[in-house]
């Protein structure tokens, strides 16, 4: 049987080298949200709430859809309503009173989008918590390099606050912190809320403070008082614990048995009528 051939019209430079095809109208949307970023409030407070917002606001950026909640039992629940895989997600946490609870959001929060396959989480926290307890005092612990190595756990890659207690804080972590400082705010609302301000008097608490207060005291020229006093956590030599034996404060002191001074013997006073012991006391050379 004779083979037919089939014979096709011949391709013009144009269909050769024809355009691809547009891709629907969602999928460079989802493109465009894999590549960007999110931002999540960490806390179920009205006011973490708001700063989020504001910040989106600000950002022109949508908030992050979770759902943070405390179940009856008093545990800590934190649900991500969205995809963020491939994302660079930004967590807001503020640190309300109950600040234990504060903590577990953030890191409960920052483990679900790691396991979400985020790609970079940074904790944006204003005031960081336990960083008054940056030092070892007595039989205490370091809290602080406790908190850091938990965040790095977590999954937290990046964390921006501010005005650390101790700048040196930042060697606690394993992944890079931006400590801000808030001090030209500061000034700037001072200046420009505070009608007047050059009749006030810028007030260290303590001298460890005064350095801190001696810089607004002379951006703003006004004057400058430290108050003076014995701090409540001061750490002594003698008394934090690490001596042998450490000194008790308040312990009664049994005295035991008292034994008798021994006095000397009575001596009868030296004259001149007893010529030898005249000689001998006098120590005369001749």
């Amino acid at each position: 049987m004779p083979k037919k051939l089939l014979l096709l019209p011949p391709l013009s430079v144009s269909s050769a080298f024809r355009a691809p095809r547009a891709c629907p109208a969602s999928r460079p949307a989802m493109n465009a949200a894999r590549t960007g970023y999110r931002v999540f409030s960490a806390n179920s407070t009205a006011a973490c709430t708001e700063l989020a917002k504001r910040i989106t606001e600000r950002l022109g950026a949508e908030l992050g859809k979770s759902v943070v909640y405390q179940e009856t039992n008093g545990e800590t629940r934190v649900e991500i309503k969205e995809s963020v895989r491939g994302q660079d997600i930004f967590i807001i946490q503020t640190i309300p009173r109950d600040v234990n609870t504060a903590v577990m959001e953030l890191l409960i929060m920052a483990y679900a989008l790691k396991t979400a396959c985020a790609r970079n989480i940074i904790g944006v926290i204003p005031y960081f918590p336990y960083s008054k307890q940056s030092k070892m005092r007595k039989r205490g612990s370091i809290v602080c390099k406790l908190l850091a190595s938990m965040l790095a756990k977590a999954g937290l890659t990046h964390i921006i606050t501010m005005d650390l207690h101790q700048k040196e804080i930042q060697g606690f972590f394993s992944f890079p912190v931006d400590n801000l400082r808030a001090s030209p705010f500061l000034l700037q609302y001072i200046q420009e809320e505070i009608p007047n301000y050059r009749n006030a008097v810028i007030v260290a608490k303590s001298p460890d403070a005064a350095k801190r207060a001696q810089s607004y005291a002379e951006r703003l020229r006004l004057g400058l008082a430290v108050i003076h006093g014995e701090a409540q956590c001061a750490e002594l030599d003698m008394d934090d614990g690490r001596h042998s034996p450490p000194m008790v404060k308040n312990a009664t002191v049994h005295p035991g048995l008292e034994l008798p001074c021994e006095e000397p013997p009575a001596r009868t006073p030296l004259s001149s009528r007893d010529p030898v012991r005249f000689f001998s006391a006098s120590r005369c050379p001749y």
